[in-house]
């Protein structure tokens, strides 16, 4: 009987990042040529303390693991 290898789980995560504070970290990233997961999308906001609680719970109904918020 052989043994099935593991399969490996990988989160999708969406992290929603403050238009003037994280996202400049995030683009300096991308310009710098430095990756991040693949499983990691960013969505770029006004302000992270305007999140709407209904955008997260919609992020997990669209299949979202879990989120970042990033101010």
């Amino acid at each position: 009987m052989s043994v099935a290898p593991e399969t490996v789980w990988e989160p999708k995560i969406i992290g929603f990042f403050c238009n003037w504070c994280s996202y400049a970290g995030a683009d300096l990233a991308g310009v710098s040529r430095i990756n991040y997961p693949p499983n990691v999308r960013i969505i770029r906001v006004p302000c992270s303390s305007r999140i709407n609680p209904y955008l997260v719970l919609r992020a997990f109904q669209h299949g979202a693991d879990g989120i970042l918020i990033s101010g």
